[in-house]
C-alpha cells in the first residue's frame, strides 16, 4: 500500500462523504482510508455504510470506531492501523485539491526512491488552497529554521513517511499544536528530508477548532514552548527580531483578510518561486 489517508472524526456530518469521495475520485487507487470516529452520534457512518455498496472503491476505507482523548490521540490510534507506505492527515471536509494528486505525489516518490533516499524519513509537501478565502496558498519552497518557526506548511498538504509518524507520536500534551511539535521533531530530531512537490495538495476547509478566537491565545503559548524545545536562545532572538522588522503582524492580518488574502499570497508565490 503505498498510501493511508486518515480522518479522525467526531459527528463529521455531510462533511464526511465530500472527503472520503475525494480519496476515492483518486486516479491512483493504491490508497486505503483508516476512518478513526471517537463514537458518531449524528448518524453519518450509519449513511456512510448505506451508500457504500452503491459506490466504486468503498472497500478502501477501513473505519475503527472506539473512543479516544481528543483529535490528536484519535489520530495515534489511526497511525497504528495505518498500512501505506506514506501519511497524510484530511481532516472532514477537507478534500484534495485534484484527482491527479496522488497520482503525481507518487511520480515524485518513484524518482526519490530510484535515487536512494531513505523514504521512511521523507516528508514530502505541496501548496494549499484555502476554501474559507478562496485563495492559493504558496508553502515555502525549502524548508529553514526560520520557515519552521514562521510558517510551515499545512498539515493536510504533507505526506509523512510512515516510519516518521510511528517513531514519534503526536504529543498528548498540547492541545492545538501537536502537529506543529511533530514537524519540527521531523525536522530538527529525526533530519527528514523535507521536498516541496511544486503543485497544491489539498483544499483546506479552515476555520477548525485551533482557529477559534478563544483557543488563539492557546496557540500562541503552544508555539512559544515548542519553538523553544527545538530551537536555541540565540536562534529564537533572530527569527523574533526577524518577524518584528518584517511586519509580521500586518502580514498575518492580510493573509486571514477576505479582502487582502488573494494579492497577499499571488505575491508571497511570486516571491517562492523566484526563490526556489
Amino acid at each position: 500500500m503505498e498510501f493511508s489517508v486518515i480522518t479522525v472524526c467526531l459527528n463529521p456530518g455531510d462533511k464526511l462523504k465530500a472527503t472520503l469521495s475525494s480519496v476515492l475520485g483518486q486516479t491512483c487507487k493504491d490508497v486505503e482510508v483508516v476512518l478513526k470516529d471517537g463514537g458518531s452520534t449524528d448518524g453519518a457512518l450509519e449513511r456512510w455504510r448505506r451508500e457504500a455498496d452503491k459506490l466504486p472503491g468503498t472497500e478502501r476505507v477501513r473505519i475503527h470506531a472506539e473512543k479516544d482523548g481528543g483529535i490528536y490521540d484519535a489520530m495515534n490510534q489511526a497511525v497504528g492501523y495505518a498500512k501505506g507506505a506514506f501519511l497524510i492527515f484530511l481532516n472532514c471536509g477537507d478534500v484534495f485539491y485534484d484527482e491527479k494528486v496522488l497520482e503525481r505525489t507518487l511520480a515524485v516518490i518513484q524518482k526519490e526512491r530510484a535515487a536512494g533516499t531513505d523514504c521512511d524519513r521523507l516528508v514530502l509537501y505541496g501548496d494549499t488552497f484555502g476554501a474559507k478565502n478562496g485563495v492559493s496558498i504558496a508553502s515555502a519552497p525549502i524548508i529553514t529554521g526560520f520557515t519552521c518557526y514562521r510558517n510551515i506548511p499545512c498539515h493536510q498538504s504533507c505526506f509523512y513517511g510512515a516510519g516518521l509518524c510511528r517513531d514519534k507520536p503526536y504529543d498528548l500534551g498540547y492541545k492545538i499544536r501537536a502537529d506543529y511539535d511533530h514537524f519540527l521533531w521531523c525536522y530538527y530530531g529525526a533530519g527528514a528530508k523535507m521536498l516541496h512537490m511544486g503543485f497544491p495538495v489539498a483544499s483546506y476547509e479552515g476555520g477548525g477548532y485551533s482557529e477559534s478566537r478563544e483557543n488563539k491565545r492557546c496557540d500562541r503559548r503552544e508555539h512559544r514552548k515548542i519553538a523553544a524545545n527545538y530551537m536555541g536562545r540565540w536562534e529564537l532572538f533572530r527569527y523574533r527580531a526577524a518577524m518584528a522588522c518584517t511586519l509580521a503582524p500586518l502580514r498575518r492580518w492580510m493573509a486571514e483578510s477576505r479582502f487582502f488574502s488573494g494579492a497577499y499570497h499571488w505575491m508571497k508565490e511570486r516571491i517562492y518561486h523566484k526563490r526556489s
